[in-house]
């Protein structure tokens, strides 16, 4: 058994179990990843993965058991990796962040650029999708950090610092009948079509249990996962907007209206993640705090040491978040 056999399986599991586009992204042949997945099989004498004809076509439950430890192996490995980087040059390396539209957009630029200019020689990915698929990807090693407001509670592997609160805004065209009301209600804006995030995207949930809290059904008329979509459909006339307060751009949107919904709607807490077990590197530490500035690394360290959940929670519960 080869560790490039295992990086070959768990590739072509993640790549869907399409091994052409697997042997692109290694920059290798796929007659050859063919060929180790097969003597990988006949060295276990399991199959990993079912076939038709020369495709893939599922994993086995086997594979599945395999695939799960070869994961645990090839994070161990990662995890060699960096800390043989630390100890040999500190300020190089590469880090890895997945996160939602508007954290890439509002809340991290600032960040991303300070970052920069201090690690020159640290290669950074972001990666963009769903909370889940966020999730996912720094649970199962893919990123580094996951940063999110939803779903990342999911995930029992992961490690979840909590960054800042933030609240909603109601974003009109200029001129809008809302604009006229002393005090905006939770039935003011039910009356109105509603153009907002898709389920499960930046505190979403809190907005719907605030509507069910009391009684109402709001039309939801067009979701999209962008605050930049929502705000374009607002202006075509959709419908008015609900969107993370931090994505309405005052230099920007100067022909929308944003009117406070704090009081509306129950505050949200964006979280930095990591797998537990992960290896932080120095420039990883300064990432977090750049972004949190209360996470310093001393309280990262103490999170580290924790070895429950509930020990976790206890460290974190009295921390005074900023908002944003």
């Amino acid at each position: 058994m080869k560790l490039q056999q295992l990086r070959y399986i768990w590739e072509v599991a993640h790549h869907d179990l399409n091994v052409s586009a697997t042997a692109q992204s290694l920059f290798t042949s796929q007659p050859g990843i063919s060929k180790q997945i097969r003597l990988l099989e006949d060295e276990l004498g399991v199959e990993i993965f079912t076939r038709s004809g020369k495709h893939l076509t599922r994993i086995t439950p086997a594979g599945e058991v395999i695939l799960r430890t070869s994961g645990e192996i090839l994070r161990k490995v990662e995890s060699i990796k960096q800390v043989a980087q630390e100890f040999s040059n500190e300020r190089k390396g590469s880090l890895s962040v997945a996160t939602t539209h508007t954290q890439a957009r509002y809340a991290l630029p600032p960040v991303i650029k300070q970052f920069i200019s201090q690690y020159p020689e640290v290669s950074l990915h972001m990666h963009q999708g769903t909370p889940m698929q966020i999730s996912e990807m720094a649970a199962d090693g893919t990123v580094d950090f996951a940063i999110a407001t939803e779903a990342m509670d999911l995930f029992s592997d992961l490690i979840m610092l909590p960054c800042y609160r933030w609240n909603r805004c109601i974003v009109v065209p200029k001129g809008h009948p809302l604009t006229q009301l002393s005090e905006l209600t939770l039935e003011d804006v039910a009356e109105h079509p509603l153009v907002t995030y898709v389920f499960g995207f930046t505190g979403r949930s809190k907005l719907d249990e605030a509507f069910i809290s009391r009684g109402l059904a709001p039309r939801v008329v067009f979701t999209a996962a962008d605050a930049d979509v929502i705000k374009t459909y607002v202006r075509l006339g959709l419908g008015i907007g609900i969107i993370a307060s931090m994505a309405y751009d005052e230099t920007l949107d100067t022909d929308l209206v944003a009117l406070d919904a704090s009081h509306l709607f129950e505050s949200s807490v964006t979280k930095i993640g990591f797998r537990r077990g992960t290896f932080l590197r120095g420039f990883m530490y300064e990432f977090i705090e750049g972004f949190a500035p209360h996470l310093n690394r001393e309280l990262v360290g103490q999170v580290l040491d924790r070895k429950s959940r509930a020990d976790l929670n206890e460290l974190l519960e009295g921390i005074e978040l900023p908002n944003y």
